[in-house]
């Protein structure tokens, strides 16, 4: 309060001064008699002005804040006049000391270019050039970014699309890893798989890898045998396969295998370039090898997938084994065809006529549909297909029409048939003579 007082007080006696020189340097200084209206006029004006003053000094040395005045910063860059709107003045550009105007830095600054000090780093100038610089990934980054290149290239087949993926990692000299994370990963895949993986080495020679990374990524999977083995128990046969293979496609020297056979010390090596020897070594095995994995779900005939399913069907019906029937299922690898399954599934339980069979066969398909490895779709397909040939089944079961209405309400109640499908159901009418001794009218009534 007493700092307050003694500012008041300054700010009277300079307020008064101005006053006292403003009367005599406005009115005392004129010529002539001054009338004492006009310095009574001049004077009201002059403490209105004064008082407005000092009301503007007061706002910009202090502002109050929950009772209590508070200096402002000595540094305040904010307007004092009272009519600013508290923004920092010229936009922050102005003063010592500032950061200047929001987005200068993005400006060109004014050099001289005749500054002996001057530095031309400019790109115009044609002295500079910009290149692509990829940094060389370590064995454990290729192996994290060669995964999942490999995975899609199992889904979309595309040997051309997963060359492009592998040159934009920067391998420089370990390139070498590239088929040998492909056959690691394709160990742990079906037949299918490996044989593409087997179409990737071939395609990728010459390209991607050379003969000598190929070989060196098959050596390096002959000592890791023992840890491979760990997840793959038939990990010596598989890498045999895939040495007999490379070894046909040109892209291993046939005497890759005798000059490491009797140089490993390993068991599991020494099986796996066994295999690959009896397999280079028969008559026209050339040839023969371009089936070592088998012939891919899809290629193999229709007969041949239709009697696979019957065997899986009548096998699961003398062991009443699910997991064993499911990854018999998945070994065909024909997703496609499924609905050929659960037409023979129904047709086998109409010809059963036996309660018994019913429930395994409900059994089988409620667990195939639960783990979605037969689809909505597929399941009613296969219904549908048995509706339709239902006049042909009934000839050889005539009770047909009954087992099949009593097995659809089974997987009715059982989740896994849609009501499309049940209203499809189809009903066998029957018209029937009787005796003579009724007239001949004739009756009809569903047969049972």
């Amino acid at each position: 309060m007493m700092e307050q007082d003694m500012i008041n007080g300054q700010d009277n006696d300079i307020d008064e001064a101005a006053e006292d020189g403003v009367v005599n340097g406005d009115i005392a200084g004129k010529a002539g008699p001054v009338d004492s209206k006009t310095i009574d006029s001049v004077s009201v004006d002059n403490r209105i002005k004064r008082k407005a003053r000092r009301l503007i000094k007061q706002l910009s040395k202090e502002v109050v804040t929950n009772g209590t005045s508070v200096a402002l910063r000595k540094n305040s860059r904010r307007p004092r006049n009272g009519f600013g709107r508290g923004l920092p003045k010229k936009g922050g550009a102005g003063g010592k000391g500032v950061w200047g105007k929001l987005g200068s830095e993005l400006e060109e600054a004014d050099v001289d270019m005749n500054d002996p000090n001057y530095d031309d780093d400019s790109l115009d100038s044609g002295d500079v050039a910009l290149e692509t610089i990829i940094p060389q990934l370590s064995e454990e980054e290729i192996r994290k970014a060669a995964e999942p290149i490999i995975l899609e290239y199992f889904e979309h087949g595309d040997t051309a699309e997963a060359a492009l993926a592998f040159d934009e990692l920067n391998c420089a000299n370990k390139r070498f890893m590239i088929p040998m994370l492909a056959i690691e990963i394709a160990m742990d895949h079906k037949p299918s798989h490996r044989e593409m993986t087997s179409v990737l080495i071939s395609d990728f020679y010459g390209r991607v890898v050379t003969q000598k990374d190929i070989a060196l990524a098959f050596d390096l999977l002959l000592k890791n045998l023992p840890d491979l083995i760990l997840d793959t128990p038939d990990a010596a046969t598989v890498l045999g396969n895939f040495i007999a293979r490379a070894v046909a496609d040109d892209c291993l020297p046939p005497k890759f295998v005798m000059s490491y056979k009797d140089k490993v010390e390993c068991e599991h090596a020494r099986k796996a370039l066994s295999r690959a020897d009896t397999l280079l070594s028969i008559k026209h095995g050339m040839v023969r090898l371009d089936n070592v994995w088998g012939v891919g779900g899809g290629l193999r005939p229709v007969k041949y997938l239709t009697r696979q399913m019957t065997l899986l069907l009548q096998e699961y019906l003398s062991s009443e084994d699910l997991q064993e029937a499911t990854r018999c299922l998945l070994e065909l690898e024909v997703p496609h065809f499924h609905h050929e399954l659960v037409y023979e599934a129904v047709v086998m339980t109409i010809e059963a006529i036996n309660g018994h069979t019913e429930e395994l066969m409900c059994k089988l398909l409620k667990s195939l549909y639960s783990a979605i490895i037969i689809t909505p779709d597929m399941m009613d397909r296969g219904f549908l297909r048995v509706y339709e040939d239902m006049p042909d089944i009934c000839l050889d079961v005539p009770l047909a029409y009954t087992v099949l209405e009593r097995f659809v309400e089974r997987c009715q109640k059982a989740g896994i048939l849609g009501e499309e499908v049940i209203k499809k159901l189809p009903s066998r009418g029957r018209k029937r003579f009787v005796s003579e001794g009724d007239g001949g009218r004739v009756k009809s009534y569903d047969f049972v």
